[in-house]
């Protein structure tokens, strides 16, 4: 079995040795050997526990909570990840299907070939539920407000919703107070993310709302938001200070 040194693993990940020392000496990892000449060792059970370790931190939660999440032998708090992992795969997975099609009707109308029908069923699914609940002036203004953020902006909050979602639900699933500071921190990101989308407009905003009101179903199989979701966080959003 090969066991790596603490020097090693803090090259391959990033990560600094003091970091290490510190997770040890909290108790969140330790060693599995030691060298003849004294080097901690650690084997692929560390190194999962420390990926572990660094997806909670990444989600905002302190070394304690991390401690408890990991030393409680509680499946129900592994089960609850590992569905959230699942429904996050989905949701990209979802995301890539539609911007697929919407990629390939484009692709035939600017070349100027014939769209089946099928393809067109596709593409009108895909886009039904936005123009369902938003006005024209409405789509246009988010034509417009993406037009001026670019796509690479764009791309780069895609990448963030997961992140802010897994660490919104994992805080729900900890029961851990709206109030408190991890939380707050994860409800400004996702309200600074909503904003990036509706460029602030406060009638966007509304319409957003009443869509996860109204059809709580479909919308979380297009987010991966759930009503209960959906609840903490606006609960959290309301107790931000500005």
């Amino acid at each position: 079995m090969t066991r790596y040194t603490v020097s090693q693993i803090a090259r391959r990940t990033g990560m600094t040795v003091r970091t290490l020392h510190h997770y040890e000496a909290k108790g969140l990892l330790r060693p599995a050997a030691r060298s003849d000449a004294g080097y901690r060792l650690y084997g692929e059970h560390e190194l999962s526990r420390l990926q572990h370790i660094a997806s909670l931190k990444v989600l905002g939660f302190s070394l304690a909570e991390i401690h408890a999440c990991l030393d409680a032998d509680s499946p129900s708090l592994a089960e609850a990840l590992a569905r959230q992992v699942a429904r996050l795969r989905a949701t990209i997975v979802r995301q890539q299907s539609l911007l697929f099609r919407l990629e390939r009707v484009a692709h035939a109308a600017a070349a100027g070939a014939t769209i089946d029908a099928e393809t067109l069923f596709d593409s009108i699914e895909a886009t039904t539920i936005m123009e369902k609940h938003f006005s024209p002036e409405q789509l246009q203004t988010i034509r417009q407000h993406g037009e001026a953020l670019g796509p690479a902006r764009i791309r780069e909050a895609e990448l963030a919703w997961p992140q802010v979602i897994a660490g919104m639900q994992a805080a729900l699933t900890l029961a851990k107070d709206p109030a408190s500071a991890e939380v707050q921190a994860l409800a400004r990101r996702w309200r600074s993310l909503v904003r990036e989308f509706t460029g602030g407009d406060a009638g966007l905003q509304h319409t957003l709302g009443t869509l996860y009101r109204e059809q709580p179903a479909a919308m979380q199989e297009r987010t991966g938001i759930d009503p209960a979701l959906m609840a903490y966080a606006s609960t959290a959003i309301g107790l931000l200070a500005d």
